[in-house]
This record gives C-alpha cells, sequence and structure tokens, in this order.
C-alpha cells in the first residue's frame, strides 16, 4: 500500500501543491472518491473548491472498460479507436450519452443542494482525483473546464501508471502525480482504506 487513505494522499499532495496556498485558484475534486482528496487539499491549501460529475462510457459487457467519459452540458471524450476495435457502432454511444447526462444532472443537483457553481473563467484550477487509471474521466473533466474558460489547469493525482503520463501532460499546463508504480492494475489496490464514499459524505464535504 502507498496511501491509508484519501485524506493522507490529499496532505501529501497538498506539500506538492504548497505555492498555490491562498491565492484563489479553485480546487476541483471528481466526484465521488475525489471530492474527498480535495477537501482535505483545500483545507490544507486555504482554496475553496467545488465538485465536478463525470461519467464513465464503459464498453458493451466490460463496463469497467472505459471507451471514454461524459462530463456536464454534454461535453464528452470517445475513444473511437478503441470503439472501432470493439465494435461498439455510434447508437451504442449516443445511448450511453443519454442516459448518462440524466444520471450526472440528478448528482450535480443532489452534491449542489441549490448552491451556484464556481465561475471558473480567468481562474487557475485544480482538477483533483483519487487516481487515475485510463484517464478517460480526467480527459473530459479537462475539456470541459477549457470550454468554461479556465485559465490554467492543473491535474493533481496521487497515483496514475507511467504510461498516462504523456497523454495527459500535454493538455494541461501543469500535472502532479506522487505514485507512477509499474504493477499498477487498479487504483484501489494502493490505498489501505478505499472504501466507496457516498452521495451524502460528498454533499457533508461540500457543505
Amino acid at each position: 500500500m502507498v496511501f491509508k487513505d484519501r485524506q493522507q494522499a490529499g496532505v501529501r499532495l497538498s506539500e506538492k501543491l504548497s505555492s498555490y496556498r491562498g491565492t484563489g485558484a479553485i480546487i476541483v475534486g471528481l466526484a465521488r472518491g475525489g471530492v474527498k482528496v480535495a477537501k482535505t487539499l483545500a483545507d490544507h491549501l486555504n482554496l475553496p473548491f467545488d465538485v465536478l460529475v463525470v461519467k464513465k462510457i464503459g464498453a458493451p459487457g466490460q463496463e469497467e472498460l472505459a471507451l471514454g467519459a461524459l462530463a456536464p452540458d454534454g461535453v464528452s471524450h470517445i475513444d473511437w479507436w478503441l470503439a472501432g476495435r470493439l465494435g461498439v457502432d455510434n447508437d451504442f454511444v449516443k445511448l450511453q450519452i443519454t442516459n448518462l447526462k440524466h444520471q450526472i444532472d440528478q448528482k450535480t443537483h443532489l452534491y449542489r443542494k441549490g448552491r451556484q457553481a464556481y465561475r471558473f473563467g480567468e481562474k487557475t484550477v485544480i482538477l483533483v482525483d483519487d487516481g487515475a487509471a485510463t484517464g478517460a474521466t480526467m480527459e473530459v473533466a479537462i475539456k470541459w473546464l477549457r470550454k468554461k474558460h479556465a485559465k490554467r489547469i492543473v491535474v493533481a493525482v496521487p497515483i496514475a501508471p507511467k504510461e498516462l503520463m504523456p497523454k495527459i501532460a500535454p493538455e494541461v499546463d501543469e500535472l502532479i502525480v506522487l505514485e507512477t508504480p509499474d504493477d499498477f492494475s487498479a487504483v484501489g489496490q494502493f490505498y489501505k482504506d478505499f472504501r466507496q464514499i457516498s452521495d451524502e459524505e460528498v454533499v457533508e464535504l461540500l457543505q
């Protein structure tokens, strides 16, 4: 194990991101696991934080294999090369996007409790998750923030496979990854406590 839990991961990230302390940058945690890391990071750096709901688009019969991902406002990132290899057509992807869009709207409404989202225009945004495996959800989150006119995007994750680094790095202004183990198979294998974060916990952390 590399991390005791998500809070410890957030503390370790805060040490790498100390130059952002009190700068007015906005930390955005990907729901749900990333919110716990983001809250810890925000507390240590004295920065505001928000939540972003993104959903992975799973391959037919292989839900854990990401064909892409969807962010709010219909922003999507699809790996069409992989889709083609698996024989997945445009109609399947469109149907998944329709279904996931409803889930994203529902969860965002639940988490915000009527609170307005931060405005990201001309801001530095630190995008946080508890780890990255395929990078699909992170890539769509980056794309969404670009559409929101974020001035500078920093991606900060505790753990990711080495091969993901050259994929994400060119898309952002700064990439912080604490650990890039050779034996990577899933994010959860590097946490002692990787229990699922509930919707209620996300709401509580945001309040």
